[in-house]
């Protein structure tokens, strides 16, 4: 760690050590120097718990930590030398001064992340597909995976293409035939929101059985990595039984927990029938948080993130904009398919990104309309408080997914 590191909003621990069992005095110190051995050979590895015979091997909780300042092994990349980069993003870029968000990283109870390798999982990927599905903090996602690795590959060996009126986003890196791809699908079942470029954001209709249309162009890729929250948080939501265009479809507002569990058992059954278990992987990222209420942490009233350069360093601090029941939802539903047979890894960054209030673009953002006099007038009116910069948090939530690859699943 370097010598200028802070430590910032520690999480509580979620697993102890201990060793069980009582061994002859001398077998016991074989055991420990085995241990010391092992600690020693993996330093720069994921350190887990030497299991016991009598009990299971338990992972390490990746989400279980704390940030710490450190400027020397972050940002991971250069954004302004990133060219793939979105400009909602990109806060240097459009004016913002302190870099300081850019400089944490997280660090695990207990354990470590793998250090991140472009070359290592472009290998990784080779001939295979790497696909993130969802709304646009999913498309966040993306771009810093794709600014995490573009930097390894010559400029002549990479290009980026639209397809699909711009629903399907491609990275791909010819040398390895591999891609990181994203798909804009908001709510995941079709809706009248699927344009990638054009969509309502008040009124919200959600065809909660019909997703095929869509998820046809998901199913061949090796890595699938599913979100789908911001687009689901009104009190009630129109669901449409049969199609946009048909008299005779039915109309009905649902409650908003209903219709989001409705729509993710559709997903969840797409998944049983047409997702081959074999080949590929599956993830999905929980709630990315929202800071659009300066006083819960105690900010001023009504200013929203704008102006914050710090972490919030209350342990445990959960905002409202998170919204628990959802998340059961969610819990629900990959429990159920767990049962049938489908793995979905989750990858929990609600909590470690609730913390980082002073990570959002707010007014260093390219604007896709022009803003009003009375926006400039009230910069907190216009202020983006749900994506996050680049370099920033979206980088943290890649470096969990490349511990995953890595550790936790075989290809």
């Amino acid at each position: 760690m370097a010598s200028n590191s802070q430590v910032a909003a520690i999480a509580s621990p979620t697993w102890a050590s201990s060793v069980t069992g009582s061994f002859h005095s001398v077998v016991a110190l074989l055991v420990a120097a085995l241990v010391v051995s092992a600690v020693y050979l993996s330093r720069d590895q994921l350190q887990l718990r030497i299991p016991t015979p009598a009990r299971r091997p338990q992972r390490c909780d990746l989400f279980s930590g704390r940030w710490v300042y450190d400027n020397v092994s972050h940002p991971l990349y250069k954004g302004q030398e990133c060219p793939y980069r979105s400009e909602q993003h990109a806060c240097e870029a459009y004016g913002r001064k302190d870099v300081k968000y850019q400089q944490w990283r997280w660090q695990p109870r207990g354990c470590d992340l793998l250090r991140f390798n472009a070359t290592a999982l472009l290998e990784r990927l080779r001939n295979k597909r790497l696909m993130f599905v969802g709304d646009s903090l999913n498309r966040n996602q993306w771009d810093s995976m794709v600014c995490m690795v573009e930097s390894a590959i010559p400029p002549t060996l990479k290009s980026l293409s639209y397809h699909l009126n711009a629903s399907l986003i491609v990275f791909r890196a010819h040398e390895y035939n591999a891609t990181i791809e994203y798909y804009w699908a908001p709510m995941l079942v079709e809706s009248n929101c699927d344009n990638a470029v054009s969509h309502p954001a008040d009124h919200r209709i959600a065809r909660v059985q019909a997703i095929e249309k869509y998820a046809k162009h998901w199913n061949d890729a090796d890595f699938l990595i599913f979100d789908s929250y911001l687009w689901w948080r009104l009190p009630k939501l129109e669901i449409l039984w049969g199609s946009f265009e048909s008299p005779d479809a039915i109309h009905k507002m649902v409650k908003m927990s209903r219709a989001y569990e409705m729509a993710l058992n559709t997903w969840s059954d797409w998944l049983e029938i047409h997702v081959n278990r074999s080949k590929t992987q599956l993830f999905f990222v929980s709630m990315s948080p929202t800071h659009k209420k300066a006083e819960e942490w105690g900010g001023v009233p009504g200013r929203k993130c704008l102006g914050e350069t710090e972490p919030i360093t209350q342990e445990g601090y959960w905002g409202n904009g998170s919204i628990p029941a959802m998340m059961r939802v969610v819990e629900r539903v990959i429990e159920k398919l767990k049962t049938r047979g489908v793995t979905i890894h989750v990858l929990n960054i609600t909590q470690l990104s609730e913390y980082r209030k002073e990570a959002h673009p707010t007014i260093y953002r390219k604007q896709w309309h022009p803003l009003t006099k009375e926006q400039l007038a009230n910069p907190v009116s216009y202020a983006d408080c749900s994506h996050w910069c680049l370099p920033g948090v979206p980088d943290v939530w890649n470096e969990l997914l490349y511990t995953y690859i890595f550790h936790y699943i075989h290809t």
